[in-house]
Parts: C-alpha cells; sequence; structure tokens
C-alpha cells in the first residue's frame, strides 16, 4: 500500500501530556521553547546553533505538516494536557514503511525538564508506533555522552544494541562521536 494513503490517530493523550501532529500556527511556541532551551540544544542539535527566526519555525512546522500528508516523517508536538503548553518536539524519523520500521527522536523545553514528560511520551510514541503505525521496530539514536537523551529509552525498557563509533560529529563539526543504538520490536 502506498504510504500515503495509510490513515491512523493524529493525537496521543497520557496522564499528563497531549502528543498530536503539527499544526499551522504551531511555531511561535515551538519558537518560544527553543529560546528558552537554546544553551542545552545547543550542544546537540545542529539545528539550533543559532536561535531560528520565529517565520523560520512557523515555516518548518508547515513542512512537518507537508510531511504528515505525504507519510514521510509524522512529527509529533507535545503539550501538557491540562495547561496547554508547548513541551516537547518528538516523532517519527527515518521512516521505512517496507520493513517497517521507525526512529524516534526528541528535544524537550529545558523548562519542564526533569519531570519525566519525555519518558511518559516516548512510552505512548512506542506504543503508538507499534499498533497505529504497524511497525516492527523502534529505535532511537542519540550521541553516546547525551546522558539525558540515552535515559529515556533506557526507562522505557528498550535495548542497547550498540554504539557506532566515529561515525558522526560534534555539532561544531569539530569532534568525531559516537552514536548510541536502542531499540525495541514486535
Amino acid at each position: 500500500m502506498n504510504p500515503i494513503l495509510r490513515d491512523f490517530k493524529t493525537a496521543i493523550e497520557t496522564e499528563r501530556l497531549l502528543i498530536r501532529k503539527p499544526e499551522v500556527g504551531d511555531g511561535k511556541a515551538v519558537n518560544n521553547a527553543i529560546k528558552a532551551s537554546v544553551t542545552e540544544l545547543k550542544r546537540w542539535m545542529p539545528w539550533v546553533q543559532e536561535i531560528p527566526a520565529p517565520e523560520d519555525t512557523e515555516e518548518n512546522i508547515r513542512e512537518s505538516v507537508a510531511n504528515w500528508i505525504n507519510r514521510t516523517n509524522l512529527r509529533m508536538l507535545i503539550f501538557h494536557k491540562h495547561t496547554g503548553e508547548f513541551i516537547a518536539s518528538s516523532g517519527f524519523h527515518a521512516i521505512n514503511w517496507d520493513v517497517p520500521k521507525v526512529e524516534i527522536g526528541y528535544w524537550m523545553d529545558t523548562r519542564y525538564t526533569g519531570q519525566g514528560y519525555m519518558t511518559e511520551a516516548v512510552d505512548a510514541l512506542t506504543a503508538y508506533a507499534f499498533t497505529e503505525l504497524g511497525v516492527k521496530r523502534v529505535q532511537i539514536l542519540c550521541d553516546e555522552a547525551n546522558k539525558a537523551s540515552r535515559a529515556v529509552p533506557e526507562r522505557v525498557g528498550y535495548q542497547l544494541e550498540g554504539i557506532h563509533y566515529c561515525d558522526s560529529l560534534s555539532v561544531d563539526r569539530k569532534t568525531v562521536r559516537n552514536t548510541v543504538y536502542y531499540s525495541m520490536t514486535r
């Protein structure tokens, strides 16, 4: 089946979170989170070496909306269910519908770290990937030194498959880095 014809839910609710596909107009909240979190994000995310302009973030959101339609990249935005505050961005990347498998990526507004939100979100996204998307494999990759990011799949029950040594560059492109691979399969 052509992936563009696949239908699935566009939102997930957990005890504390609403996780949903992006919508036109979400750029402002996402941009504010990037501004508040730039110091931490800059260490790990190449796309945030400079704070993007609000219109650049909105453009990125609109590209994410288009990707949802063509099923090539399923970004999800994470909001606090009771306050409506934007907390994080996540979603399904590196989608291979033939296998089928996905990769979950994530970043978080630092004002909400340390409260278990990302663990709650990744747990729900993993279940969604298996039940709604029908995948056989979910993987999470991150820099070996990113302890906070590594802790999430470990708490959710992913298996550490291994470390790919010297396979990526640091965000400043000056140091060769290692990438850890976590996965869960069905």
